[in-house]
């Protein structure tokens, strides 16, 4: 999408008396994202959860579900293995005019992308407009046939096999493949040693003497989001899920209500990884949750 269309909104909303404060760190949280990640975390100010409830008479979570799936295989420690969350908002600034000091860049690099859904196509695309030498994307499971099953009905999702304007720019995929560890020399990743996998009844099974070594400069983890980040929930003392996200229900009275006075939480920070139309839903359930808590009732439709 055209950050264009953002920036309409945004300001569509400004003008209907929407306050945004940007480079806000809600919490004391140092690395919120753990293990020394650069996920961006560009906040000039932070602000504790009592003065957020002292100030307001709601609060509302909808941070999302930041915190990456890691691969802790021998050798995550190398340098050169980064979350795609690290690289893609690099390039995203770096697209809105913005100087990135030290930025992730693939150019002239040989780039495994682990995991096959969009983030790791976002990859994928951003490692050749960079000027990668190669680009290989890592998928778990078996490449899914070209056409889908039609007699298969909604809800149930078509399996088949989609390729992106960024595949179609350049990119080995590669299906069935786990990586069992991570090479390198003098501290930097130079390769992965990976094994074919197949399943049955429903386990992955390695395949016998299917091990190789692949060449990469560069490893991009796109394997998708696991939780919050704790860090944000523990600050105000929210009720974790046994996944790690916001613990509050659906319910049509006092849905969204964690269980912190005034905090209410909507979206993939309380139901985990999910799609935006579950966003906008959750969004428009929990706005009509604190209107009816505001106010004592509530005309917003649900």
């Amino acid at each position: 999408m055209e950050k264009t269309h953002i920036d309409r909104r945004v300001e569509q909303m400004k003008a209907e008396g929407v306050v945004f404060r940007t480079g806000v760190m809600i919490g004391a949280a140092k690395d919120p994202l753990g293990k020394g990640s650069k996920v961006t975390n560009l906040a000039k100010e932070t602000i504790t959860p009592e003065q957020l409830q002292k100030d307001f008479d709601a609060v509302l979570l909808t941070g999302g579900a930041e915190q990456s799936r890691d691969l802790p295989v021998p050798g995550r420690d190398l340098d050169g293995i980064h979350f795609a969350m690290e690289f893609l908002p690099q390039q995203n600034r770096v697209n809105a005019g913005d100087k990135v000091k030290g930025q992730l860049r693939a150019d002239g690099k040989h780039v495994i992308v682990i995991g096959g859904g969009d983030t790791g196509s976002d990859c994928v695309g951003t490692s050749n407009r960079h000027g990668a030498v190669s680009v290989t994307q890592f998928e778990l499971m078996p490449q899914p046939p070209e056409e889908e099953n039609r007699p298969m009905t909604w809800p149930y999702w078509p399996v088949k096999l989609r390729t992106s304007s960024s595949h179609e720019e350049g990119c080995e995929r590669e299906f069935a493949i786990s990586t069992k560890e991570f090479i390198g020399e003098k501290g930097k990743v130079t390769g992965l040693k990976t094994v074919r996998v197949e399943w049955k009844d429903g386990k992955m099974q390695e395949v016998a003497g299917s091990e190789q070594v692949l060449k990469a400069d560069l490893v991009l983890l796109a394997m998708g989001f696991i939780s919050p980040v704790a860090t944000v929930l523990d600050a105000f003392g929210v009720e974790k899920d046994a996944r790690g996200n916001a613990k509050a229900s659906v319910d049509f009275i006092g849905g969204y209500v964690t269980n912190v006075p005034k905090v209410f939480a909507a979206g993939d920070i309380r139901r985990g990884q999910s799609l935006v139309v579950w966003a906008i839903r959750e969004g428009r359930q929990a706005a009509r949750s604190v209107d009816e808590f505001l106010m004592g009732f509530s005309d917003l439709p649900r």
